[in-house]
């Protein structure tokens, strides 16, 4: 006879048909004792996108139909926004002195799965997890995407058989059986721990850029910890519990051309008590309006999910490497939290659109801080004589305005708004110089930088190796527009291009009070006056060569 029964009282139902199973250690609703980032996990329930009754708006949930959420109880405070595009006018209205008194929740958090198994350990044949307490349970892996092109192979079998991990998916039991999908294998390893952490500021001849470089980017150097800074150095450290910011790099795929700038996001949360970080909520932008071929959706997500989703996760395609600024006081960090949950209702309503050069994950997540009062010192574009040269030769050559007017945007871009690489490093370097570690140019601190100035406890670089698995190997991200061109191939038809399918938005979700975004012109500004002073010029001289001449006699 079948029952149906609760897990945890958290609302998460278990099927078991006929002898009931006993549940492994470890096991328990993805929602029980847990944070999700700076708030408690308690505060949400779990859903999908198909929820008439969440107090999300329902341009976010159109994108989560059959994914499961982490969705705000009734009774709490959620993120409201502004309508429009200006992400640094709105945060900076919302937030004038770059702090809130509470942090509200998120619309929705994408969990992926309705389930955690912790302290466990996969068994050496893949098809099997050993919980605490030596309970054996079957392991099935959620499946490949057809569109993604690697996957778990004995390789990363090997990988996290060496090691306890944690993992986000479904149990079930059937017939007494106990099985386990996993969509997410956390390494539990990979800890910040201050005990085994020495003091290691940048060299004189280090830098950031030095440090992602270094063995070709690390994708299979182990993860390792780096102290470059605290304020009381030789004191007993006590940061377990404290609030965070986390600055995160991804690196390059080894095999995709379009991915050699990386991926660039900004993480909250505490610090665990071991040096967890597994439940710090990264703020993930991608394009909403392609689907990407590992399944990537934007939105605020776990960091496990993050990196180690079996399929979207990072580190299954690429290195990473992350800054992470321990606070002694969560205002910093709720700020910023606060500010890009606003953002994320914006981006889900089409207030604007993802832009690969002037609305991408590094400009979106950095005009938060901008709009909060961190004004990160800029490096200028990449060169504006260059892209008039560029935009020519591009159009004239694939008889394509459109194709000139993207090297155009790409060149004409602040850099650090466009590259993560250069973002992360320009980041890193202020960080730095806020806190007194290295010199710089002075100026005039806003209110937020004085909060983060006197806020952070320590800097600490973390860098992430790439997982195991049939896809190649990845490297350090790129800096420049010709260090990518040097490593593309010279002609575009040889790019190893992953091809994606459109996401149309529906005309249905459009607030009809919000216009949809303009697209930019095919002819830029600079272009377009150019070509008009030329067309002045051109008609001034013919209209000087037509004019008569007086008589000489």
């Amino acid at each position: 006879m079948s029952k149906t029964r609760s897990l945890l009282g958290a609302g998460v139902l278990l099927i078991s048909a006929g002898a009931q199973a006993t549940e492994p250690a470890g096991l328990k609703s993805a929602l029980a004792g847990e944070r999700l980032g700076l708030l408690p996990a308690m505060q949400f329930r779990l859903s999908n996108g198909n929820c008439p009754d969440c107090v999300t708006i329902k341009q976010g949930l159109w994108y989560f139909q059959n994914e499961v959420l982490a969705v705000p109880l009734p009774s709490q405070p959620v993120s409201s926004f502004k309508q429009g595009a200006d992400i640094v006018r709105g945060t900076k209205e919302w937030a004038p002195e770059g702090a809130r008194d509470q942090l509200a929740l998120p619309g929705l958090v994408w969990l992926g799965a309705p389930h955690i198994l912790d302290d466990a350990r996969i068994l050496a044949d893949g098809a099997h997890v050993r919980s605490s307490d030596d309970a054996v349970t079957s392991l099935t892996l959620a499946p490949k995407l057809a569109s993604n092109l690697s996957y778990w192979d004995p390789k990363t079998t090997a990988f996290f058989a060496r090691r306890e991990v944690r993992m986000r998916g479904t149990y079930s039991e059937a017939e007494g059986k106990p099985s386990f999908v996993a969509r997410t294998v956390w390494p539990k390893d990979f800890a910040i721990d201050q005990s085994k952490m020495r003091a290691q500021p940048l060299g004189k001849d280090e830098s950031f850029a030095t440090y992602v470089r270094a063995e070709g980017g690390g994708a299979s150097s182990p993860f390792s910890t780096r102290l470059l800074w605290e304020r009381k150095p030789g004191q007993a450290r006590q940061w377990q519990e404290k609030p965070v910011i986390g600055v995160m790099l991804n690196g390059a795929q080894g095999d995709d051309d379009e991915a050699y700038g990386g991926h660039f996001a900004v993480a909250t949360g505490y610090l665990g008590r071991q040096g967890e970080w597994s439940d710090w909520i990264v703020n993930n932008f991608y394009n909403l309006d392609s689907v990407s071929e590992k399944g990537i959706i934007a939105a605020p997500v776990p960091m496990d999910n993050y990196l180690m989703d079996l399929n979207s996760g990072q580190q299954y395609y690429r290195p990473s490497y992350m800054l992470v600024a321990v606070l002694n006081n969560a205002r910093t960090a709720a700020a910023y939290q606060g500010g890009v949950q606003r953002v994320f209702n914006q981006f889900y309503r089409h207030d604007f659109t993802y832009q690969h050069a002037k609305a991408n994950c590094t400009g979106i997540s950095l005009d938060v801080f901008k709009g909060l009062g961190w004004n990160i010192p800029q490096r200028g574009p990449t060169s504006n004589l260059k892209a008039l040269g560029a935009y020519a030769y591009l159009s004239a050559k694939d008889r394509s305005l459109a194709s000139g007017r993207k090297i155009y945007d790409y060149l004409t871009e602040e850099q650090v708004r466009l590259y993560p690489a250069v973002a992360f490093e320009a980041a890193g370097n202020d960080l730095l110089q806020l806190v007194g570690a290295t010199k710089g140019k002075a100026r005039k601190l806003t209110a937020y930088e004085k909060q983060l100035q006197g806020d952070i406890e320590a800097l600490v670089l973390v860098r992430i190796p790439q997982i195991p698995s049939s896809r190649v190997m990845g490297s350090n991200p790129v800096f420049s527009f010709s260090e990518y061109m040097k490593r593309t191939p010279p002609n575009q038809a040889d790019w190893k291009i992953v091809p994606v399918g459109a996401r149309p938005f529906p005309d249905a979700l459009r607030d009809a009070n919000t216009p949809p975004p303009k697209a930019s012109s095919p002819v830029p500004l600079p272009v377009a006056g150019i070509a008009l002073a030329g067309a002045i010029g051109i008609g001034a001289l013919i209209r000087r060569r037509r004019k008569p001449r007086p008589n000489a006699g």
